[in-house]
């Protein structure tokens, strides 16, 4: 046992991987499961909702939501989950995990029914009430972030640690493959019973007013597996060391943990009295001490995931849009509204099914043999390849003998995402800073990597347009095209690639000993040398 670390924390830290693991990453997951399914089911109904609400009399292509309903429509969510990381993260850490963790699912769940409703039925209120209750669908989704990390980490075991946090974040693999598979089910039932001629023979008639339902029903089935899962998340202890170390409770952090392990554990609450008084565990946020010892640190995991959402959304809410011009999904007009959403799904869904759901479990498997500065520099590099590879060559990839190679190649940048930074990025805040900050900590880095879902999702519907204005979507002013914008989203994840030197490696390490939370740090008014926290390598030697 570490010097200075509490019986119950080494009890935690040394356990074997046993069946509470599992229910702590099956609770914590189905909340990603469904933050996932929210936020990007919207990007497969988007297209069915222009047909529906913004239909012009006479015009050669179906309807298309203008540029800035297209832009909130997709970003609201985004704005919501950022303001939701930055306030849950902080209240977690102030009022303990447990108690903020069934206020965000509740939120997800009543905000997940009400995005299905709306109050009016012209195009504005529509869209003005689906924006509303996104923003706060998104508001909850973002709590969920640094409160399931933080919370599977200070459960986890520091020998498979990382493995079970990446678990909880894998679950959105499924989550996305899930809203594809149920729109692919839903639609074809659909197509079945309205079977309507396309757009360019019956520009009316191809969008039955039955469509109506289909987005309402795919946006609220995602409230299902949140709400199946509110019971457990009551159900589940404090985690033992916000309890100990944050609301300094040893007594009940070692009879929660107790039963858990089903071990006696001793409370040792003399143990905490000494460590409180120590100034290396009562320092605040953006202190000094704070940035002396964990500012690089924080720096790090902010910059890395705000790069590479950038990059991981603008092509995860727009794939539509590149498989269409491409050919890989027909023309809008040959197709009517249903038969859309089916073709857009069922692609979707062949991304996930291949490189999506994959990348996150080789992450899960060798984040704890490899380490996480190895799987996220390998990630960003290889993303940066490919994303090249698609893009020079871009006008060779338009040809329809070439089809099949784009797609593997933009399978790739996909499955070496998710086995690379968008998985590591989650875990890593959630290990290297101190547990009365560690919650906030993920929060702020959580909603930078937002900040960076908001760049690309607004900035790629901009930018990917057409350099002629002539062959722009209604109502976008000329962009820098497709192959430029692959090209810009290479530099973005080259970038990536740089600022992971700035993040430390957690593998094999206590919590404690990531953070300085149990060493002497104050001697004669000097500060003595961290080599836990301040000296860590990013990248370990071989």
């Amino acid at each position: 046992m570490a010097k200075g670390q509490l019986e119950v924390l080494n009890a935690l830290d040394v356990a074997k991987t046993q069946w509470y693991h599992f229910t702590a990453i099956i609770i914590a997951g189905m909340g990603f499961f469904t933050d996932a399914y929210d936020l990007f089911c919207i990007s497969l109904v988007t297209k069915l909702l222009g047909r529906i609400y913004y239909h012009v009399e006479g015009a050669e292509k179906p309807g298309t939501l203008p540029p800035n309903v297209s832009a909130a429509v997709n970003g609201v969510a985004f704005c919501g989950t950022l303001s939701g990381q930055l306030f849950f993260g902080w209240l977690g850490d102030k009022m303990g995990r447990k108690k903020v963790y069934g206020m965000t699912l509740m939120l997800m769940v009543i905000c997940s029914v009400a995005s299905g409703l709306s109050f009016g039925h012209t195009p504005k209120s529509v869209m003005a009430t689906l924006c509303f209750f996104r923003f706060w669908l998104g508001f909850g989704i973002g709590g969920d972030y640094p409160l399931s990390a933080t919370i599977m980490s200070e459960y986890a075991n520091k020998k498979t640690r990382g493995a079970f946090i990446a678990a909880v974040f894998a679950m959105q693999g499924f989550g996305i493959l899930a809203g594809g598979i149920f729109a692919i089910l839903l639609s074809a039932a659909f197509k079945a019973r309205y079977d309507v001629p396309p757009y360019e023979v019956d520009p009316v008639g191809s969008t039955v007013s039955q469509a109506d339902y289909v987005w309402r029903i795919i946006l609220m089935v995602g409230a299902l597996p949140a709400a199946l899962t509110y019971y457990w998340r009551m159900k589940m202890p404090e985690t033992a060391r916000y309890t100990a170390l944050v609301a300094k409770n040893t007594k009940q952090a070692a009879s929660d943990m107790s039963k858990v392990l089903q071990v006696e554990i001793e409370a040792e609450p003399q143990k905490v009295e000494q460590e409180a008084q120590k100034q290396a565990n009562s320092f605040g946020l953006f202190s000094r001490q704070f940035m002396s010892r964990h500012g690089l640190h924080l720096l790090g995991t902010t910059t890395t995931w705000f790069l590479l959402d950038i990059a991981f959304y603008s092509q995860n809410l727009f794939q539509k849009d590149i498989f269409s011009a491409i050919g890989w999904i027909p023309p809008a007009k040959t197709m009517n509204a249903i038969e859309e959403v089916y073709r857009i799904a069922r692609a979707q869904t062949l991304i996930a099914l291949c490189s999506t759901v994959p990348g996150y479990w080789f992450t899960v498997a060798f984040i704890d043999k490899i380490g996480r500065f190895a799987i996220q520099l390998m990630g960003f590099f290889f993303m940066t390849v490919f994303m090249f590879a698609l893009a020079i060559p871009y006008d060779h990839w338009t040809h329809r003998d070439n089809r099949i190679g784009f797609v593997v190649i933009y399978s790739l940048t996909f499955f070496f995402a998710n086995f690379g930074p968008n998985a590591t990025t989650f875990v890593v805040p959630a290990e290297i800073f101190p547990a009365r900050l560690r919650s906030t900590c993920h929060g702020i880095s959580a909603a930078s990597g937002k900040l960076g879902a908001i760049v690309g999702a607004f900035g790629f519907l901009y930018l990917a347009q057409n350099k002629d204005k002539a062959k722009t979507d209604a109502g976008y002013p000329p962009g820098i095209g497709v192959k430029n914008s692959l090209i810009v989203l290479g530099v973005i994840n080259l970038l990536g690639l740089l600022f992971t030197f700035l993040v430390p490696e957690s593998n094999g390490k206590s919590l404690e000993e990531m953070s300085g939370e149990h060493e002497d740090e104050i001697v004669e008014g000097v500060e003595t040398e961290q080599p836990s926290a301040r000296n860590n390598r990013t990248a370990p030697i071989a």
